[in-house]
């Protein structure tokens, strides 16, 4: 049975935080979660694209784009990659493109926006650090679970589903 995000604040109010609804869903998963890899990027998805190449075992990829809305950090191609490696989702703070291509993907996806600038390549940022955005900080190996509610994150895992 699914875990829904309104029945999760609802059984454990005291332990998940709700991320600002700041994000907007793509790809065909609208309803995921998994154990928290993340990255830190500006304006350069070099090291989102060599995470989500590595198999993803059920694992949501968090990347903090800082926000900018100037590229997009994620595109089809790397969304079908993030797909074929197992990884069950992707949020992205920051921008998307190929909006098209990663609704075919079998991912599920937030990110704040689409541009179709792609970003530069020079492998610059840090893997594996938390991250702060959306009021909610990230860590690794906690919980994120997403669905057309919202997103929540939680330091425990509170089921599978």
């Amino acid at each position: 049975m699914p875990l829904y995000t309104a029945d999760l604040c609802d059984a454990h109010p005291d332990a998940v935080r709700i991320a600002d609804p700041v994000f907007t869903a793509y790809g065909q998963n609208l309803h995921f979660g998994g154990r928290i890899r993340t990255v830190r990027v500006f304006e350069d998805n070099v090291l989102v694209k060599k995470a989500l190449s590595e198999p993803g075992d059920g694992q949501v990829l968090v990347v903090d784009g800082g926000g900018s809305t100037r590229c997009a950090l994620l595109g089809g191609n790397i969304a079908e990659l993030a797909a074929a490696n197992g990884w069950n989702g992707v949020i992205v703070y920051g921008c998307v493109r190929d909006a098209h291509e990663i609704d075919a993907a079998r991912i599920g996806l937030r990110a704040i926006a689409t541009c179709p600038r792609k970003s530069e390549k020079h492998g610059r940022g840090v893997l594996g650090v938390p991250v702060f955005f959306a009021g909610v900080d990230f860590r690794p190996g906690e919980y994120l679970y997403a669905d057309r509610d919202g997103l929540i994150v939680s330091a425990e895992s509170l089921g599978d589903g």
